[in-house]
């Protein structure tokens, strides 16, 4: 989240058109809730502890995501490069779809206007708004943005496995079975993330737009300490 976050900034302060694509997995696994929800309210925190889980809070909106077999992408671009909120989402979603394809996963982008989602209906994968990725009706990537004055930074968790079972296991009130699906699932076969990963890479690059991959730069002391802290993850 820290590193994400700082991506954002660096983008806001540069404005020369340069934004980034990252893609990670998260180890060990973890809850990450969304900038806006009612974490107090509406998750067991004493749960959550006795269990040992994980959680850090996100700097992108949404609902709860339980982050274990999936893989994570993260965009930091000009607000110029993608156009509105709805906009972005969409263009976004729809170069994640064409990776999918290529996997030969028969994935489509949900109906409807992009809009939030209501943070009251359970874990981020519980419902897709529109212009989400689907598959039979099932949402396949769960995604949440935060905008900023020249930038924006789009999250996103693509399911490898469907399971999003102990986000409910921590919600309070909310107990409904939650109708996820993963690549494996989808395919009948299991899915690295290596797999998905060369498969975002091959095919995200539009005309001419040039890709350099790098490593992640390291991550400033204060921005790891801000993510880090109960303080903020329990803000709410």
């Amino acid at each position: 989240m820290a590193l994400d976050q700082q991506l954002l900034e660096e983008v806001e302060s540069r404005g020369d058109g340069v934004a980034y694509l990252r893609l990670y997995r998260w180890s060990p696994a973890c809850l990450s809730l969304g900038r806006n929800e009612r974490a107090s309210a509406r998750y067991d925190r004493h749960r959550i502890e006795k269990l040992r889980l994980p959680v850090v809070r996100r700097p992108t909106g949404g609902r709860a995501v339980w982050h274990d077999r999936e893989v994570t992408y993260a965009v930091a671009a000009p607000l110029a490069a993608f156009g509105s909120l709805g906009e972005s989402y969409r263009a976004i979603h729809f170069r994640l779809l064409c990776a999918l394809r290529r996997l030969g996963v028969p994935a489509t982008l949900s109906s409807g206007p992009p809009r939030g989602a209501r943070l009251d209906i359970g874990p981020c994968f519980s419902a897709a708004v529109g212009g989400e990725i689907v598959v039979n009706g099932n949402k396949l990537v769960g995604s949440a943005q935060v905008r900023a004055r020249r930038a924006f930074l789009q999250h996103g968790s693509i399911l490898l496995e469907g399971d999003q079972s102990v986000v409910l296991s921590v919600t309070r009130a909310f107990q409904s079975a939650v109708n996820t699906t993963g690549l494996a699932q989808t395919l009948g076969r299991n899915v690295a993330f290596e797999e998905v990963m060369e498969a975002v890479l091959e095919t995200w690059a539009r005309p001419g737009e040039e890709i350099e991959t790098m490593d992640s730069p390291r991550v400033d002391p204060g921005a790891l300490a801000f993510f880090s802290d109960p303080a903020w993850t329990w803000r709410r």
